[in-house]
């Protein structure tokens, strides 16, 4: 029950700091927070990570229609086992951020992400990431981990 908690804490999460957003912040308008190590703005990503195939968002929407399947039956079966609780844990946190941007991308056809870092490298201060994503990363880091 923990782990469904966790993936529908994560969806729900995400999705409330996506309507924030999409109502409060306005579209290459930024505020500073932090201490200006964050920047948060609104941003409509059409791809996937780093826009990737951004002018085929069909693909981009199937292949993680696809893998948001393929994570969700494997939650589902090993739901049932407990025997592996940091995978579970992955796979929920997988589940509740990839849910959350595949919603997205069916409702509105872009992804809303809402935040960035200010570092010393260029590359990583052009990335616009929200909640799910990081959840994402997490995730796969556990279940990349966790595995047996």
């Amino acid at each position: 029950m923990i782990f469904a908690a966790v993936a529908a804490a994560v969806f729900c999460g995400d999705f409330v700091l996506k309507k924030y957003a999409q109502e409060h912040m306005g579209k290459g308008k930024a505020k500073r927070v932090c201490k200006g190590r964050i920047l948060l703005h609104r941003y409509y990503n059409h791809g996937a990570a780093l826009n990737f195939l951004e002018k085929c968002p069909g693909a981009v929407r199937n292949l993680c229609g696809g893998l948001l399947l393929a994570v969700g039956i494997s939650w589902a079966l090993l739901l049932r086992r407990k025997d592996n609780p940091g995978l579970l844990l992955g796979l929920s946190l997988l589940l509740g951020g990839g849910g959350s941007n595949f919603y997205d991308r069916i409702t509105k056809g872009y992804v809303v992400d809402y935040f960035s870092f200010r570092t010393p490298w260029k590359w990583l201060n052009q990335i616009v990431f929200n909640l799910s994503d990081f959840c994402i990363f997490v995730g796969s880091i556990l279940v990349a981990v966790a595995r047996k």
